[in-house]
């Protein structure tokens, strides 16, 4: 083994192959598949992975030259399985992405390391006569001979800039670099007694002096267990000082020990048992159970109504997989699902659990990465990314509330969690499980509609239906009433609590239940318009409307994140009328207030849970009875268990569908859904008020009877005569630049391209009626949100149904235009299978 084949953490279309490099025989013991190495790259030092191990070299732009050799390799145990690497060439493959970057995304941040360069002064060399003047520390520390980082020296010697160029180019300081990452691990100064003896023997010696020192030995004979140096220090209350002196003259041993910086640190979690299934439950985890002792890879869609009883089925099913060794990955949508997720789970395997989320900083993540791979966790409970845990066993995969949008990654890789999870499964002969009450059309008609071939399209798993259609203990399902605003304005009604919703609030605070309200926008107000000119404050770098924000008093973009103070005045024609319209949770919070005084309000938006630990602090508020309301966006509408909440109210239920999006009626139905099994899980029955301008909608009609079967047919007789997902496939190509006349230019050049390859396939350019292989595409067009961050947005889309490889037509025309396009300067973004069209 003399050869590694390497990709170059350089996310590029020009780079994305892999580049052979030799392997010094000093680490032809440390290089596997999935090593991360450091490798000369033209005049850089890069970070790379090993993704093969050759006899030979690859025939290629080398041309017989000799091979560079590999600096060094960055961990002594690969960070990345082989399994793990084939999954990253997998979805750079589906997902039109660089290798690197598909890669990249299965590391923590912690370990995407950065080169540093090193300055040092050449071994025997001296200091030149002529540059004696330049400070004093500066020279002594370079003196000493070894490396010192450049970002140092320039921090700390700033005036000493144009010494260290002028040295550089004169060779009489060279140059070095290394891969570093970014974080290391945590370690904590730890003391270790020695035997009793000895120290009794110190103590004697120290005689009536240093009392403190005499303390402290005195503790470790009490308690004889290593404990940290600072700990120590507390417990006698005397300094760092004073322990280190212990250790100086060897009456103690002090050295560095690993820590692990635990998010749930000083938590506990009340253990919890096994529940009895019931026959239903029963029936559903059967089958699950078998494909794991069998180690058979099967998706199953366990759909289940809001409160049957998913979350026991998937603790038993895990139980299940590690009684047999294996592990299991829980992927959870939201992080305010992760504080009810993880004390279930920690409830029932305790240590065995690690959390894996956005909200833990980067050195938690790191050490919740590092517990998995070491094998001191089998079970990983987490978001999206959790799906790359370096697990070598698995035995199940838990998706749960499969239909939601955050399971799709915006950046590249734009993978699907859910996608990749079959993958995964299928490398290792694992099940997934699938869990919603109102799955995604796409796997719901894959699993129940298996013969039709355009409804299975591009999807290489079929799921097995399992389902789950009644409450656990026979409870009902909430009763829904819609309140038509219409005609609540028609009555005189101009609060933005219905009647119905008013007295219902009402009625809860008298018998000390509990409340959810649903309303699926931040701020105050959604626009701020002048009525005098009708001026409507804007974005300067972005085609969208300014939020206004009553707490900070500004208007804020939620795109960009640009935000100015409220105006007094119309900025257009200076007239006094400028006035708020559109209603968002902070005025909700406020309208609570003076509607019904006393009333206590938890908010939660992506406003009020910007801390570390916010969600968990409001939702064990709510938990405790010390709020009446819980109000929020769509993170208070899934997962949540509280047994007080008897009414669930939806203030605008109608305002996602008038969304340039195909999915708006199934995205509104799947939260209107999911937000009204909060009520009435438990002893309590429950009740749902949904205020709309249009209760005749069919999704929302549909939520009303809890109909997702009606929803279901009538949504996907729509989508079958337009050759939408999921009886067609699309690709999203969207460009960005300042120039608008260039974008077009571009998104012509790439459309033609499709379009003139599946002529010359023979393929029908027309998706929305028929059947067979069909490529059609649209654009290009501006996008439906034409600029963002000053840079204008163009978009082509491609459709496409039956055996058509457009995936492979789309990385085929971008290599072949990616010269015009770097010229160009242009940014070009594949979304393949996209799940938000705006």
């Amino acid at each position: 083994m003399s050869v590694a084949r390497v990709i170059v953490d350089v996310p590029s279309r020009d780079t994305d192959r892999p580049f052979d490099y030799s392997i010094p025989e000093r680490l032809r013991g440390w290089t596997e598949v999935g090593s991360r190495v450091a490798v000369p790259f033209g005049n850089r030092t890069l970070q790379g992975i090993v993704v093969g191990l050759p006899d030979e070299p690859e025939a290629g732009p080398a041309g017989g030259r000799r091979l560079k050799e590999l600096i060094d390799v960055l961990d002594a145990l690969p960070p990345l399985s082989a399994e793990l690497v084939e999954l990253g060439e997998w979805m750079s493959r589906r997902w039109v992405c660089p290798l690197t970057v598909a890669l990249q995304a299965m590391l923590p941040s912690a370990l995407k390391g950065k080169a540093e360069k090193y300055i040092s002064l050449p071994h025997g060399r001296t200091w030149p006569s002529e540059l004696l003047l330049v400070d004093a520390g500066f020279r002594a520390l370079l003196e000493r001979g070894a490396p010192v980082k450049l970002s140092y020296l320039l921090e700390h010697y700033p005036q000493e800039a144009d010494t260290i160029k002028r040295m550089l180019r004169s060779g009489e300081l060279t140059e070095s670099q290394k891969v570093e990452d970014r974080l290391s691990v945590r370690t904590v100064l730890t003391v270790f007694p020695r035997s009793e003896e000895a120290m009794r023997a110190a103590i004697a010696e120290l005689g009536k002096r240093a009392p403190k020192q005499r303390e402290a030995l005195e503790f470790l004979i009490a308690r004889p267990e290593p404990i940290p140096q600072q700990q120590l220090a507390e417990a006698v209350k005397t300094t760092i000082g004073t322990v280190k002196a212990l250790g100086d003259k060897g009456w103690v041993d002090i050295r560095p020990v690993e820590e692990d910086r635990d998010p749930y640190a000083g938590r506990s979690f009340a253990p919890t048992k096994p529940m009895e299934l019931t026959p239903a439950q029963r029936s559903a985890y059967e089958p699950i159970a078998a494909a794991i002792r069998e180690e058979r890879s099967e998706v199953f869609l366990l759909h289940g109504v809001t409160g049957s009883g998913k979350t026991e089925i998937y603790l038993q099913a895990i139980q299940t997989s590690l009684t047999l060794g294996k592990e299991a990955i829980v992927l959870v949508p939201e992080i305010a699902l992760t504080p009810q997720m993880v004390e279930r789970f920690k409830g029932r395997f305790g240590e065995r659990v690690a959390v894996m989320h956005s909200r833990l900083s980067n050195g938690e993540r790191y050490d919740e990465w590092r517990k998995i791979r070491e094998g001191r966790a089998q079970v990983v409970v987490g978001a999206r990314s959790a799906i790359f845990a370096p697990f070598a066993r698995i035995g199940l995969i838990v998706i749960d509330e499969e239909h939601e949008t955050t399971y799709k990654q915006e950046e590249s890789p734009k993978y699907h969690a859910r996608d990749v999870a079959a993958e995964r499964a299928r490398l290792h002969g694992a099940a997934v499980v699938l869990g919603s009450a109102t799955p995604s059309l796409e796997t719901y008609s894959a699993a129940v509609l298996p013969g039709d071939r355009d409804a299975a399209a591009g999807r290489s798993w079929t799921p097995v239906y399992v389902p789950l259609p009644e409450r656990v203990a026979a409870r009902p399902l909430p009763k829904v009433s819609l309140v038509d605003m219409r005609e609540e304005l028609r009555l005189g009604n101009r609060a933005m609590f219905s009647r119905a919703l008013s007295q219902g609030i009402e009625d809860r605070l008298g018998r000390q239940e509990q409340i959810v309200l649903l309303l699926n926008r931040r701020g105050y107000s959604t626009f701020v318009m002048c009525r005098s000119c009708g001026y409507t404050a804007s974005c300067p770098h972005c085609d969208i409307a300014l939020t206004y924000h009553r707490g900070s008093n500004n208007l804020r973009c939620h795109y960009c994140g640009y935000a100015e103070r409220e105006p007094e005045a119309c900025p257009s024609c200076q007239s006094p009328h400028i006035r708020f319209f559109g209603t968002g949770t902070q005025k909700v919070e406020e309208a609570l207030a003076n509607t019904f005084p006393g009333i206590r309000v938890i908010r939660m938006d992506v406003d009020t849970t910007t801390e570390k630990g916010s969600h968990e602090k409001w939702l064990s508020q709510f938990r405790d009875r010390k709020a009446d309301v819980l109000l929020g966006t769509q993170m208070v509408a899934k997962g949540l268990d509280f047994p007080l909440v008897t009414l669930v109210g939806v203030l605008a239920a109608d305002s996602a569908l008038k969304l340039p999006d195909f999915r708006s009626p199934e995205r509104t139905f799947q939260l209107l859904t999911q937000v009204a099994g909060r009520a009435g899980r438990h002893e309590l029955p429950g009740e749902v008020i949904i205020q709309t301008y249009e209760p005749e909608h069919p999704c929302i009609a549909a939520v009303q009877g809890h109909d997702y079967a009606a929803f279901t047919e009538q949504e996907l007789r729509h989508r079958r005569v337009l050759g939408y997902p999921p009886f067609g496939r699309l690709i999203t190509i969207t460009l960005s630049h300042e120039q608008v006349p260039l974008l077009h230019t571009l998104g012509e050049s790439i459309a033609s391209k499709l379009r003139a390859r599946a002529a010359s396939e023979g393929v029908r350019q027309t998706v929305a009626s028929g059947t067979g292989a069909s490529l059609e595409v649209l654009g290009p067009v501006p996008s439906p949100i034409p600029r963002l961050k000053d840079r204008y947005r163009y978009q082509c889309m491609v459709k496409y149904r039956g055996e058509v490889d457009a995936v492979g037509w789309t990385a085929d025309a971008l290599r072949e235009l990616a010269e015009t396009i770097k010229r160009s300067g242009a940014t070009v973004g594949v979304d393949v299978d996209p799940q938000m069209m705006l």
